[in-house]
Protein backbone atom coordinates (compact mmCIF):
# COMPACT_ATOMS: atom_id res chain seq x y z
CA UNK A 1 0.00 0.00 0.00
CA UNK A 2 1.71 2.76 -0.66
CA UNK A 3 -1.67 5.66 0.75
CA UNK A 4 -0.67 8.38 2.85
CA UNK A 5 -1.12 8.10 6.62
CA UNK A 6 -4.09 9.47 8.33
CA UNK A 7 -3.23 13.02 9.30
CA UNK A 8 -0.87 13.52 7.67
CA UNK A 9 -0.80 16.57 5.01
CA UNK A 10 0.07 15.81 1.58
CA UNK A 11 3.19 15.38 -0.16
CA UNK A 12 4.59 19.21 -0.08
CA UNK A 13 3.62 19.72 2.88
CA UNK A 14 0.75 21.77 2.26
CA UNK A 15 -2.77 21.40 3.22
CA UNK A 16 -5.48 21.63 0.24
CA UNK A 17 -8.20 24.52 1.00
CA UNK A 18 -11.13 24.19 -1.16
CA UNK A 19 -11.44 26.81 -4.30
CA UNK A 20 -13.36 29.71 -4.00
CA UNK A 21 -15.16 32.18 -5.46
CA UNK A 22 -12.08 34.25 -6.87
CA UNK A 23 -10.49 30.59 -8.35
CA UNK A 24 -14.14 30.50 -9.87
CA UNK A 25 -14.17 33.36 -11.52
CA UNK A 26 -10.40 33.48 -12.44
CA UNK A 27 -10.57 29.87 -13.79
CA UNK A 28 -13.97 31.73 -16.29
CA UNK A 29 -12.38 34.41 -17.47
CA UNK A 30 -9.05 32.51 -18.27
CA UNK A 31 -11.10 29.75 -20.15
CA UNK A 32 -13.33 32.62 -21.97
CA UNK A 33 -9.90 34.31 -22.74
CA UNK A 34 -8.41 30.37 -24.32
CA UNK A 35 -11.59 30.06 -26.30
CA UNK A 36 -11.44 33.25 -27.26
CA UNK A 37 -7.61 32.93 -28.48
CA UNK A 38 -8.01 29.94 -29.72
CA UNK A 39 -11.02 29.95 -32.08
CA UNK A 40 -10.11 33.28 -33.87
CA UNK A 41 -12.35 32.73 -36.44
CA UNK A 42 -15.58 32.16 -34.46
CA UNK A 43 -14.85 35.60 -33.17
CA UNK A 44 -14.40 37.49 -36.27
CA UNK A 45 -17.20 35.50 -37.94
CA UNK A 46 -19.44 37.18 -35.25
CA UNK A 47 -18.35 40.24 -35.78
CA UNK A 48 -18.76 39.83 -40.04
CA UNK A 49 -22.19 38.84 -39.56
CA UNK A 50 -23.30 41.85 -37.12
CA UNK A 51 -21.41 44.26 -39.85
CA UNK A 52 -23.22 42.39 -42.50
CA UNK A 53 -26.55 42.82 -40.77
CA UNK A 54 -25.78 46.74 -39.88
CA UNK A 55 -25.05 47.45 -43.40
CA UNK A 56 -28.17 45.67 -44.65
CA UNK A 57 -29.38 48.00 -42.47
CA UNK A 58 -27.74 51.48 -43.09
CA UNK A 59 -27.40 51.43 -46.83
CA UNK A 60 -31.10 49.54 -47.14
CA UNK A 61 -32.54 52.12 -45.05
CA UNK A 62 -31.04 55.71 -46.59
CA UNK A 63 -32.32 54.03 -50.10
CA UNK A 64 -35.88 53.65 -48.69
CA UNK A 65 -36.24 56.83 -46.12
CA UNK A 66 -32.85 58.99 -47.46
CA UNK A 67 -32.73 62.01 -45.09
CA UNK A 68 -34.79 60.41 -42.57
CA UNK A 69 -32.80 58.37 -41.62
CA UNK A 70 -29.48 60.20 -41.98
CA UNK A 71 -31.05 62.57 -38.58
CA UNK A 72 -31.75 59.83 -36.64
CA UNK A 73 -28.17 58.04 -37.84
CA UNK A 74 -26.59 58.46 -34.40
CA UNK A 75 -29.41 57.14 -32.26
CA UNK A 76 -29.54 53.76 -34.60
CA UNK A 77 -25.55 53.60 -34.28
CA UNK A 78 -26.00 53.52 -30.36
CA UNK A 79 -28.86 51.40 -30.19
CA UNK A 80 -27.32 48.92 -32.20
CA UNK A 81 -24.58 48.41 -29.81
CA UNK A 82 -26.39 48.18 -27.19
CA UNK A 83 -28.43 45.68 -28.91
CA UNK A 84 -25.19 43.70 -29.93
CA UNK A 85 -24.02 43.51 -26.26
CA UNK A 86 -27.56 42.48 -25.19
CA UNK A 87 -27.91 39.73 -27.65
CA UNK A 88 -24.21 38.48 -26.42
CA UNK A 89 -25.23 38.42 -22.76
CA UNK A 90 -28.46 37.41 -23.42
CA UNK A 91 -27.20 33.97 -25.17
CA UNK A 92 -24.46 33.51 -23.32
CA UNK A 93 -26.45 32.56 -20.40
CA UNK A 94 -29.36 30.49 -22.28
CA UNK A 95 -27.91 29.07 -24.72
CA UNK A 96 -25.20 27.97 -22.40
CA UNK A 97 -27.79 26.23 -19.65
CA UNK A 98 -29.40 25.00 -23.06
CA UNK A 99 -26.47 22.97 -24.08
CA UNK A 100 -25.40 21.95 -20.71
CA UNK A 101 -29.34 20.06 -20.48
CA UNK A 102 -28.44 18.58 -24.70
CA UNK A 103 -25.28 17.38 -23.34
CA UNK A 104 -26.29 15.61 -20.19
CA UNK A 105 -23.91 17.62 -18.18
CA UNK A 106 -26.38 19.93 -15.74
CA UNK A 107 -26.61 17.40 -12.93
CA UNK A 108 -22.38 17.39 -12.88
CA UNK A 109 -22.76 21.15 -12.51
CA UNK A 110 -25.77 21.33 -10.27
CA UNK A 111 -24.05 18.61 -7.97
CA UNK A 112 -20.48 21.23 -7.24
CA UNK A 113 -19.41 23.26 -4.27
CA UNK A 114 -21.14 26.24 -6.19
CA UNK A 115 -23.72 25.26 -7.83
CA UNK A 116 -24.80 25.93 -11.74
CA UNK A 117 -26.27 29.20 -11.30
CA UNK A 118 -23.37 30.64 -9.89
CA UNK A 119 -20.96 29.04 -12.84
CA UNK A 120 -23.52 30.40 -15.18
CA UNK A 121 -23.85 33.63 -13.94
CA UNK A 122 -20.02 34.42 -13.40
CA UNK A 123 -19.45 32.88 -17.21
CA UNK A 124 -22.32 35.37 -18.46
CA UNK A 125 -19.97 37.66 -16.92
CA UNK A 126 -17.29 36.93 -18.85
CA UNK A 127 -18.54 36.59 -22.48
CA UNK A 128 -20.03 40.08 -21.55
CA UNK A 129 -16.45 41.18 -21.09
CA UNK A 130 -15.60 39.80 -24.62
CA UNK A 131 -18.80 41.34 -25.89
CA UNK A 132 -17.78 44.55 -24.78
CA UNK A 133 -14.29 44.03 -26.84
CA UNK A 134 -15.81 43.00 -30.10
CA UNK A 135 -18.75 45.05 -29.59
CA UNK A 136 -16.12 48.23 -29.63
CA UNK A 137 -15.11 47.10 -32.80
CA UNK A 138 -18.29 46.83 -34.42
CA UNK A 139 -18.59 50.35 -32.90
CA UNK A 140 -15.73 51.71 -34.51
CA UNK A 141 -16.51 49.90 -38.18
CA UNK A 142 -20.14 51.43 -37.84
CA UNK A 143 -18.81 55.46 -37.05
CA UNK A 144 -16.54 54.85 -40.19
CA UNK A 145 -19.25 53.23 -41.94
CA UNK A 146 -21.55 55.89 -41.45
CA UNK A 147 -19.01 58.94 -40.95
CA UNK A 148 -20.58 59.58 -37.45
CA UNK A 149 -19.28 61.52 -34.64
CA UNK A 150 -20.26 60.29 -30.99
CA UNK A 151 -19.61 61.26 -27.27
CA UNK A 152 -17.17 58.16 -26.30
CA UNK A 153 -16.66 58.77 -22.09
CA UNK A 154 -15.19 55.64 -21.52
CA UNK A 155 -16.59 54.91 -17.83
CA UNK A 156 -19.89 56.36 -18.17
CA UNK A 157 -20.64 54.41 -21.44
CA UNK A 158 -18.86 51.05 -19.48
CA UNK A 159 -21.20 51.80 -16.30
CA UNK A 160 -24.42 52.64 -17.98
CA UNK A 161 -24.36 49.20 -20.92
CA UNK A 162 -23.33 47.24 -17.90
CA UNK A 163 -25.92 47.88 -15.51
CA UNK A 164 -28.62 47.88 -19.29
CA UNK A 165 -27.41 44.60 -20.00
CA UNK A 166 -27.55 43.09 -16.50
CA UNK A 167 -31.22 42.99 -16.45
CA UNK A 168 -30.92 40.86 -19.95
CA UNK A 169 -28.71 38.37 -18.02
CA UNK A 170 -31.58 37.99 -15.68
CA UNK A 171 -33.85 37.18 -18.48
CA UNK A 172 -30.98 34.44 -19.91
CA UNK A 173 -31.30 33.16 -16.45
CA UNK A 174 -35.30 32.73 -16.95
CA UNK A 175 -35.02 31.39 -20.31
CA UNK A 176 -32.51 28.68 -19.19
CA UNK A 177 -34.75 27.66 -16.31
CA UNK A 178 -37.53 27.45 -19.10
CA UNK A 179 -35.04 25.12 -20.88
CA UNK A 180 -34.35 23.02 -18.01
CA UNK A 181 -37.96 22.08 -18.19
CA UNK A 182 -39.13 22.09 -21.87
CA UNK A 183 -35.19 20.55 -23.29
CA UNK A 184 -35.44 22.22 -27.04
CA UNK A 185 -36.68 25.58 -27.02
CA UNK A 186 -34.30 26.94 -29.19
CA UNK A 187 -36.44 28.86 -31.47
CA UNK A 188 -38.31 30.67 -28.81
CA UNK A 189 -34.92 31.61 -27.20
CA UNK A 190 -34.03 33.29 -30.67
CA UNK A 191 -37.37 34.88 -31.20
CA UNK A 192 -36.15 36.91 -27.83
CA UNK A 193 -33.89 38.57 -29.14
CA UNK A 194 -35.40 40.52 -31.63
CA UNK A 195 -37.84 41.72 -28.89
CA UNK A 196 -34.59 43.65 -27.54
CA UNK A 197 -35.41 46.11 -30.53
CA UNK A 198 -38.42 46.99 -29.10
CA UNK A 199 -36.94 47.41 -25.78
CA UNK A 200 -34.24 49.43 -26.80
CA UNK A 201 -36.46 51.86 -29.00
CA UNK A 202 -39.17 52.26 -25.56
CA UNK A 203 -37.34 55.41 -24.85
CA UNK A 204 -38.77 56.94 -28.02
CA UNK A 205 -42.04 56.01 -27.80
CA UNK A 206 -42.01 58.65 -24.51
CA UNK A 207 -43.81 56.31 -22.30
CA UNK A 208 -42.94 56.66 -17.85
CA UNK A 209 -43.45 53.02 -17.49
CA UNK A 210 -41.37 51.50 -20.04
CA UNK A 211 -38.66 52.55 -18.41
CA UNK A 212 -39.06 49.57 -15.51
CA UNK A 213 -38.33 47.21 -18.72
CA UNK A 214 -34.92 45.58 -19.54
CA UNK A 215 -32.80 48.02 -21.89
CA UNK A 216 -35.14 50.29 -21.99
CA UNK A 217 -33.60 52.87 -19.19
CA UNK A 218 -29.99 52.19 -19.68
CA UNK A 219 -30.84 52.85 -23.84
CA UNK A 220 -32.26 56.30 -22.77
CA UNK A 221 -29.02 57.36 -20.31
CA UNK A 222 -27.08 55.29 -23.37
CA UNK A 223 -28.14 57.85 -25.97
CA UNK A 224 -27.50 60.89 -23.72
CA UNK A 225 -23.80 59.71 -22.91
CA UNK A 226 -22.64 59.26 -26.78
CA UNK A 227 -25.01 61.51 -28.10
CA UNK A 228 -24.71 64.97 -26.31
CA UNK A 229 -21.93 63.71 -24.26
CA UNK A 230 -23.77 63.73 -20.73
CA UNK A 231 -21.94 61.80 -17.95
CA UNK A 232 -22.38 59.57 -15.18
CA UNK A 233 -22.20 62.45 -12.44
CA UNK A 234 -24.34 64.54 -14.66
CA UNK A 235 -27.84 62.02 -14.79
CA UNK A 236 -30.55 62.85 -12.49
CA UNK A 237 -30.18 60.34 -9.67
CA UNK A 238 -33.49 58.88 -9.74
CA UNK A 239 -32.81 58.24 -13.15
CA UNK A 240 -29.66 55.96 -11.63
CA UNK A 241 -31.64 54.49 -9.32
CA UNK A 242 -34.48 53.32 -11.67
CA UNK A 243 -31.50 51.99 -13.83
CA UNK A 244 -29.95 49.90 -10.56
CA UNK A 245 -33.06 48.93 -9.85
CA UNK A 246 -33.86 47.34 -13.10
CA UNK A 247 -31.11 45.92 -13.40
CA UNK A 248 -30.64 44.16 -9.53
CA UNK A 249 -34.46 42.82 -10.15
CA UNK A 250 -34.60 41.62 -13.28
CA UNK A 251 -31.30 39.50 -12.00
CA UNK A 252 -32.80 38.50 -9.24
CA UNK A 253 -36.15 37.27 -10.77
CA UNK A 254 -34.42 35.68 -13.50
CA UNK A 255 -32.51 33.89 -10.66
CA UNK A 256 -35.51 32.70 -8.75
CA UNK A 257 -36.73 31.68 -11.85
CA UNK A 258 -34.01 29.33 -12.45
CA UNK A 259 -33.98 27.80 -9.31
CA UNK A 260 -37.72 27.21 -8.92
CA UNK A 261 -37.61 25.17 -12.56
CA UNK A 262 -34.53 23.67 -11.74
CA UNK A 263 -36.33 22.39 -8.34
CA UNK A 264 -39.65 21.33 -10.42
CA UNK A 265 -37.36 19.41 -13.05
CA UNK A 266 -36.10 17.39 -10.32
CA UNK A 267 -39.42 16.39 -8.49
CA UNK A 268 -40.53 15.37 -12.10
CA UNK A 269 -37.39 13.24 -12.82
CA UNK A 270 -36.26 15.28 -15.99
CA UNK A 271 -33.26 17.24 -14.53
CA UNK A 272 -31.07 15.02 -16.69
CA UNK A 273 -33.30 13.91 -19.48
CA UNK A 274 -33.39 15.01 -22.98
Amino acid sequence: MTGQPAGETPRGGETPRPASYYHLARAVLVREFLLFVRYPANAIGGIVVSLFFFGLLFYGGRMIAGQALTDSLEGIVVGYFLWTLAVGAYSSISNDIGSEVQWGTLERHIMTPFGFAPVALLKGVAKVVRTFLTSAVILAVMLLLTDTTLQLPVVTITVVAGLAIASVLGLGFAAGGVAVLYKRIGNWLNLLQFGFILLISAPAFDLGWTKFLPLAQGSALLQRAMIDGTRLWEFPGLDLLVLVGVAVGYVVLGYAVFEGATRRARRLGVLGDY
